[in-house]
């Protein structure tokens, strides 16, 4: 009996020893298959952000010479209405913001100068309770803040020692909530305690001019001990698309466009790197095979306005009916328009090509230098390029950011380059951690990773998996509905039968030529598009649920689908003309501004089609349009939407 019962109980302890292996296995591939979904919708937020940034730097190529122009008038414009604008351009700076006047009714923090660490304190307190800062401080910190960097070099030297650590912060695209988080764990600046902050401070998030303000102020209580390099989001077109403009302009309806002109300068006296103890190299983006330190140390970086903005004249004849335009244009007589740009002071070629490799480059794996096809502006830089360049100039180490990582940082090229990016939440809740970097001579880097919590975080893992990928899959479908005529064009192409199926690697191949987004197609189909038992997609499929709202008739579907997908290029145009930000531009203004983006972008749309939508669209019939309502109009429907269940996406 004794012999039957040992047996028994060994038996059950098999039995469930199994069961444990067997459920500890399932849990295993769960959580690895919620991570595989996870990285994929990392993929696709990634690859539509470097897009957009591509985007850009085409758009930026040809509109080069009205965004001089837009310069030139924002220069003219000072935004106190009561003054004349001669006279406030002979003002210098104190006399500015001498006339700007802070009512007793101001209940935000108010900056003696010079400022001391209680202004630090006094600033972190006032936005913690979301309070505003008052324009007349926001351009007296700029101005401070720029007479100081002026004085910079190129490079900052930085020496570090046992007692003395300094700590490098990535990109923080107005994350206010991450600024809070690593000065709550890292403590504030001071002279025991420095900073690098490595560019990108603005831009993405909602709170950009806070964070500038935080990082200014800090500056100049301890300039010594807080160095600011300059990202390639510290650049007033980056700003045009990614929302730091608008939120100044929200913010500071007075004073904004004051505050704009001063970062446009601001901005081009930011340092382009750090040394650190003569042995670590920072800077936003990365290296090139060309990249030589010697060079970057001596130039002129306050000639380098804006990295999208090439220095060259640009002079082109189109036809056009308009009779008025803001922008420098000039009517002949024979009905043409002469588009004339100017060349400002500008960085010599190789001396620009420079600096934007050191802001906008990536590393890789792959050996050697090549284009940086993801983004369209600086390179890709392989390991051996690494080594060359440090052993070139003596250093040890590349610390940059200018890339979102899912743990906050990566290290790669065996150690000698390392990733730090410090705003956490990136692309959507959960999507990834923030870290900053301890460094200190004769030790190995020290790497603090850190997420800011939400209410959603408390949620299970698979439900903020597939929250994600509802955002990822939403901004890829307004991609594919944007574009959606090319598809049909290369699906049918393809369908050479008309069976309205294509088998998968066909129709992955379509959406990759057509929409160059570099995605794992095939892993994303059961997520996009309908495929039956033998593995074929019903490609129409690919547009179901969801489509672009048509605000008149009359619209047909080539110019609804070029108006949605160029809407943030032309938006930025149209800021660019509208020089009152008054959001209206007349609709002589309109037709010119089209045939020069038809032009450039090579779209064939019928232009009576588009003077017919805009004249529909002035409601008022005063000869203007608001062109931010017009595009508006063009939005994408998602027809399920709200009825989207958390676990109905499945990357994986």
């Amino acid at each position: 009996m004794g012999c039957n019962t040992s047996s028994t109980r060994i038996e059950n302890s098999q039995t469930s020893l199994r069961a444990v292996l067997i459920i500890q296995n399932w849990y295993r591939g769960y959580r690895a298959r919620l991570k595989a979904r996870k990285q994929y919708a990392l993929t696709i937020f990634q690859s539509i952000e470097y897009a957009d940034e591509q985007d850009q730097i085409q758009l930026c190529n040809f509109f080069s010479f009205m965004l001089e122009n837009y310069t030139r008038i924002r220069k003219e414009e000072i935004g106190l209405n009561q003054l004349a604008e001669n006279e406030l351009d002979m003002r210098d700076k104190q006399d500015y913001v001498d006339l700007i006047d802070v009512p007793d009714s101001y209940k935000g923090p108010r900056l003696q100068f010079p400022l001391t660490c209680a202004d630090i304190d006094l600033l972190l307190e006032a936005f913690k309770r979301k309070q505003i800062l008052h324009a007349r401080y926001v351009l007296e910190v700029l101005f401070e803040t720029k007479k100081l960097l002026k004085q910079m070099p190129n490079f900052t030297q930085v020496q570090t020692s046992p007692s003395k650590e300094v700590t490098v912060c990535g990109d923080l695209h107005g994350k206010l909530d991450d600024l809070f988080l690593i000065f709550y764990k890292n403590g504030l600046p001071s002279g025991s305690n420095p900073y690098v902050f490595n560019g990108d401070f603005v831009d993405r998030g909602r709170n950009s001019i806070e964070v500038l303000m935080i990082l200014c102020v800090s500056f100049l209580v301890y300039p010594n001990d807080l160095h600011l390099n300059r990202g390639n989001h510290e650049d007033y077109m980056m700003n045009l698309r990614y929302g730091f403009t608008k939120e100044i302009l929200h913010k500071y309806k007075i004073h904004g466009k004051k505050i704009l002109q001063t970062l446009e300068e601001f901005y081009t006296w930011l340092p382009i790197g750090t040394i650190i103890d003569n042995e670590i190299l920072v800077v936003h983006g990365g290296i090139s095979e060309t990249t030589d330190l010697n060079l970057l140390h001596r130039v002129e970086r306050n000639k380098m306005k804006s990295v999208l903005m090439p220095p060259r004249e640009i002079y082109k004849d189109y036809n056009t009916d308009s009779k008025h335009s803001k922008v420098d244009v000039t009517i002949s007589a024979h009905g043409r328009i002469k588009t004339k740009g100017f060349l400002s002071e500008h960085l010599p070629k190789h001396e620009r090509e420079q600096v934007i490799d050191i802001l906008w480059s990536d590393p890789r794996g792959k050996k050697g230098c090549f284009p940086n096809t993801g983004r369209g502006g600086g390179c890709y830089f392989g390991p051996d390029i690494t080594s060359k360049i440090l052993n070139k100039f003596q250093l040890k180490m590349i610390i940059r950011s200018h890339e979102c990582k899912p743990e906050g940082y990566e290290i790669c090229h065996g150690g000698k380059v390392v990733t730090i990016f410090s705003a956490s939440n990136y692309y959507e809740e959960d999507s990834n951690r923030g870290a900053y970097v301890k460094l200190c001579s004769g030790t190995n880097p020290r790497f603090f990773q850190y997420q800011v919590t939400d209410a959603t975080c408390f949620h299970p893992f698979h439900q903020r998996v597939s929250t994600m990928e509802n955002s990822a899959i939403k901004i890829l479908k307004e991609r594919m509905i944007s574009r959606k005529t090319d598809l049909i064009r290369a699906f049918l192409y393809q369908d050479r039968r008309k069976s309205g199926k294509l088998p998968v690697s066909k129709w992955a191949f379509c959406m990759e030529t057509i929409l160059g987004l570099n995605l794992p197609w095939r892993s994303l189909s059961s997520n996009l598009v309908i495929i039956d038992q033998n593995g074929n997609v019903d490609y129409m499929s690919s547009f179901r649920n969801i489509h672009i709202e048509k605000p008149v008739k009359e619209a047909n579907s080539a110019l609804v689908e070029t108006l949605c997908r160029y809407r943030s290029d032309l938006e930025i145009i149209f800021n660019a003309i509208d020089t009152d930000h008054s959001g209206l531009i007349s609709m002589e203004e309109f037709r010119a501004m089209w045939k020069l983006f038809s032009y450039h972008y090579n779209v064939h749309i019928d232009d009576s089609q588009v003077n017919k939508i805009a004249s529909i669209m002035d409601l008022n019939r005063d000869g203007s349009i608001d062109f931010t309502e017009f595009l508006k109009a063009f939005y994408v429907v998602h027809k399920y939407e709200t009825m989207m269940k958390p676990e109905a996406t499945n990357l994986g």
